[in-house]
């Protein structure tokens, strides 16, 4: 209880720090239900094809005119990109604007409604967590929610309102670090060891993401949402968003090795207390070999999976254009910064938990778990 309150505590007194709110109003939505729809064919005049559109009704679930039933417009170009083909009972996000007389309001029909089963997937993966993992599980659970926060309320107002991207990520993730660990592997030395050990390495993988950036000329642009964010906000730093991006994007992969490193050797001290502090270096470091030849090739597929449109692109385009694009330069190099900097954790974490580990202290039940 008393490591709860004290991180509970410490995160709580850290978010409102620096998430300023931004001044910039959001669009207004609202959600509706789709009650009946029809089809028209609308002649364009500047092609011999012919566009569809839905007329569709739909009942208002929130906001103001809460029950109430506006006509709306939905468009179909031929285009699944952009295309939402509605039926019946479809849940719709409605994009609300006020006509010129400031008192009239239109709806435009921006997406279909797809958050419920997201709230399915969650509750399915927040009780496997607590049932397989029981108190650590929940924890564990937190420290996501916590980590989810952070970013979105606190990281992202940082970076709206003129903060380095970059600064900004650094703080982020030793918060969402600290919280991690002391709250998975308790306050002891081995957790602190891997607080230390993630934040070393996410230090040479911010390094080398800004060298990567100024010798490869990285734009930044690597995206479709980054242009539109360009157009909501072109003061933006780009290309310290992208540094921040590929830091959080190496974050939980590190923290996994090095509290993997760092609680191998805090194991074997245990055991043995007479170890030294080269036999529990050699001895991580051996751990450390094991987990890099999984994680570095699971770091690499979670890069390739999230493009693989982009690689199945390659085989319409001559490769050596295709591997000099911008987008794609941003992927691999991303991939590759993550994998070293995973590489780099074992040595580093494993330095760092045999001198910590070993390191005289009166109280041992705090600092040692046994």
């Amino acid at each position: 209880m008393k490591k709860f309150l004290v991180i509970l505590f410490l995160t709580l007194i850290t978010l409102p720090v620096f998430a300023n709110v931004s001044k910039d109003k959001v669009l207004k939505s609202e959600l509706g239900i789709v009650e009946q729809f029809k089809y028209e064919d609308v002649e364009q005049n500047y092609s011999d094809k012919s566009q569809v559109q839905q007329i569709v009704t739909v009942k208002l679930l929130t906001g103001e005119f809460k029950g109430q039933t506006t006509v709306v417009d939905n468009m179909l170009t031929n285009n699944p990109y952009y295309d939402i083909f509605l039926k019946k009972g479809d849940k719709v996000i409605l994009h609300a604007e006020y006509e010129k007389d400031g008192i009239t309001i239109d709806y435009f029909i921006t997406d279909i409604y797809r958050v419920t089963f997201l709230y399915v997937l969650f509750a399915v993966f927040g009780g496997l967590l607590i049932f397989v993992g029981k108190k650590k599980g929940f924890y564990s659970l937190f420290s996501i929610v916590i980590t989810v926060l952070l970013i979105l309320f606190v990281l992202v107002p940082m970076i709206r309102n003129g903060i380095s991207p970059i600064i900004s990520a650094l703080i982020i993730s030793l918060i969402s670090t600290m919280v991690t660990m002391y709250f998975v592997g308790g306050l002891n030395k081995k957790s602190t060891a891997a607080v230390l050990g993630t934040f070393g390495s996410l230090i040479f993988a911010m390094v080398l993401s800004l060298l990567t950036v100024k010798f490869s000329r990285l734009t930044g642009f690597c995206c479709e949402e980054t242009m539109f964010l360009y157009q909501a906000d072109s003061t933006l730093n780009f290309k310290g968003i992208l540094t921040a991006s590929v830091m959080l994007a190496t974050l939980g992969a590190v923290m996994d090795t090095s509290m993997s490193i760092a609680s191998s050797i805090n194991e074997f001290y245990i055991i043995n207390p007479n170890l030294k502090y080269k036999e529990l270096f050699l001895s991580g470091m051996n751990v450390g070999k094991d987990i890099i030849g999984t994680m570095a090739n699971t770091l690499i597929l979670v890069y390739l999976g999230g493009s693989l449109p982009l690689v199945l692109l390659s085989q319409n385009i001559d490769l050596q254009k295709f591997f000099n694009l911008n987008q794609v330069v941003t992927e691999v190099s991303s991939a590759i910064i993550g994998s070293i900097a995973l590489v780099v954790c074992v040595p580093i974490t494993a330095m760092i938990a045999s001198k910590v580990v070993t390191a005289n202290n009166k109280d041992e039940d705090i600092f040692v778990e046994k």
